[in-house]
C-alpha cells in the first residue's frame, strides 16, 4: 500500500509539473534598430508595435528592444530571457558586428532560440551569420559520412559583397565545389550566400500571398490566398540555402514572385524568414501578418 501511495504521489507531482511548464509564457524579444523614417507609419516605431501587439495574444511575454539599449538590445541577460527572438532591421543593422550575430546563431543551434527576421533583415547580422551556418552544414552534408571529419572547408566571401544586390546573371550563392586528394581528403570551396536578390520597387503597390502549405501551423487560420495592401517589392533570385519549407509565395500584378515565408532548421533549432513589409508601410497593423507572426512564435518555440 505505501508503495501504492508513493507511486501515486510521485503520478501527481510530475503532472503538476507539466501544467505549471505549460503555464510558462513563451518569451519573444522583438528588436528594432528604430529608424526615424518609421514614423511614417509606426508613430511609436514598428518593433514596438509588433510587439504591443503580440503581448495582447495569451500565452506570450514580449519584450520590445532597440539598437541603442545597453548591449544594442542583445545582451547575454536579454538572450537568456528570449525563447523567440523577432528581428527587424535596415539602415542601421549593419552596426551589429559578426560576432554579435554568431552569439545568436549559437543559440539557435544549441536549441536554446529561434529567430524570425522580417522584411529587409535579410542582411541583418545575425540572419546573415545564420545563413552561413546554414550553407557550412549543406556543403559538408555532400561529402561522405566518413570522410567528414577530415574534410577541410575553405569560406569564400559572397559574390558581389554583403550590402550589393546582385545581378539578375549573378552566379547563385552559396555555391559549393569538391576536390578529392590523394590522400582522400576532401576540400571543399565554399562561396558564402550574398543574402540579397536582383531586384526590388518601394512603390507600396499591393501583393498578393499564397499559401503553399496551408497544413503547415504557421499557416493556421489563415486563407490560401490572402492581400498585403501596401508593401515593397523583392523579386527572385533570393540568394539564400535552400529552405526546408516554403510556407508562403508573394505576387504581384507586374509579374514577380518571392517566397515569402521560409523556413531553415539549424542545429536544434529554426529560422523563420517572413518578407512582406518597409518601414513606411504599416503592414504589422494588418491582422493577417500578425496572425503569421503569432503561430511562428508558438510554433518555434515548441
Amino acid at each position: 500500500m505505501l508503495r501504492f501511495k508513493l507511486a501515486a504521489a510521485l503520478v501527481l507531482v510530475c503532472l503538476a509539473a507539466r501544467i505549471v511548464g505549460a503555464a510558462e509564457p513563451i518569451r519573444v524579444v522583438v528588436w528594432d534598430e528604430r529608424q526615424p523614417k518609421q514614423k511614417q507609419a509606426y508613430p511609436d516605431f514598428l518593433g514596438n508595435q509588433i510587439a504591443r501587439a503580440l503581448g495582447v495574444r495569451p500565452g506570450l511575454s514580449v519584450k520590445s528592444v532597440a539598437l541603442d539599449d545597453a548591449g544594442q538590445g542583445i545582451s547575454e541577460r536579454v538572450l537568456d530571457q528570449c525563447d523567440v527572438l523577432i528581428w527587424w532591421g535596415h539602415v542601421r543593422q549593419g552596426l551589429i558586428k559578426p560576432d554579435q550575430g554568431k552569439r545568436i546563431v549559437e543559440r539557435i543551434q544549441a536549441g536554446k532560440l529561434s529567430l524570425i527576421a522580417l522584411h529587409s533583415a535579410h542582411w541583418s547580422t545575425p540572419f546573415i551569420e545564420a545563413m552561413n551556418a546554414r550553407s557550412k552544414e549543406d556543403a559538408l552534408k555532400q561529402v561522405p559520412a566518413t570522410a567528414r571529419d577530415r574534410a577541410v572547408l575553405r569560406l569564400l566571401p559572397p559574390d558581389p559583397p554583403l550590402y550589393r544586390a546582385p545581378s539578375r546573371s549573378a552566379p547563385l550563392t552559396p555555391a559549393a565545389s569538391f576536390f578529392r586528394n590523394k590522400d582522400g581528403r576532401y576540400e571543399v570551396n565554399l562561396r558564402l550566400p550574398n543574402c540579397c536578390f536582383p531586384a526590388y520597387r518601394p512603390d507600396g503597390k499591393p501583393s498578393t500571398i499564397i499559401t503553399r502549405v496551408p497544413m503547415h501551423p504557421i499557416a493556421r487560420g489563415l486563407p490560401r490566398s490572402w492581400r498585403v495592401a501596401h508593401t515593397e517589392m523583392y523579386d527572385e533570385p533570393f540568394h539564400v540555402p535552400a529552405p526546408d519549407v516554403v510556407v508562403f509565395e508573394e505576387r504581384w500584378a507586374t509579374g514577380e514572385r518571392f517566397r515569402s515565408g521560409m523556413i531553415w532548421n539549424l542545429g536544434k533549432g529554426k529560422v523563420f524568414y517572413f518578407r512582406p513589409g518597409h518601414e513606411t508601410y504599416g503592414v504589422y497593423f494588418e491582422p493577417l501578418p500578425l496572425k503569421v507572426l503569432e503561430n511562428a512564435v508558438r510554433w518555434l518555440a515548441e
